[in-house]
């Protein structure tokens, strides 16, 4: 685990920031296809995954984040609605 120079513990910064970038439940609908806040989300997982060295899940993760931001990556629909009739 890493620390900062001030004794504050760099993981559960991290965690701290992942989890107020993650999108809520209520807010699924409305942000699941932003970009900007999809690639935030992802950027702050990698960046817990690398601090509990485990490089492979932060580099799926960096990679989301970079076809959020380059257009390669887009939303699946919502299962939840599936085909209407």
């Amino acid at each position: 685990m890493v620390n900062s120079p001030t004794g504050t513990d760099s993981l559960t910064l991290a965690q701290t920031l992942a989890a107020q970038l993650a999108i809520a439940p209520k807010d699924w609908h409305r942000l699941n296809r932003d970009r900007k806040v999809r690639a935030q989300e992802q950027a702050a997982a990698a960046l817990v995954y690398l601090l509990k060295d485990e490089p492979e899940e932060a580099l799926v993760r960096l990679q989301q984040a970079v076809g959020w931001l380059d257009k390669t990556l887009t939303a699946p629909p919502c299962p939840s609605h599936g085909s209407r009739q």
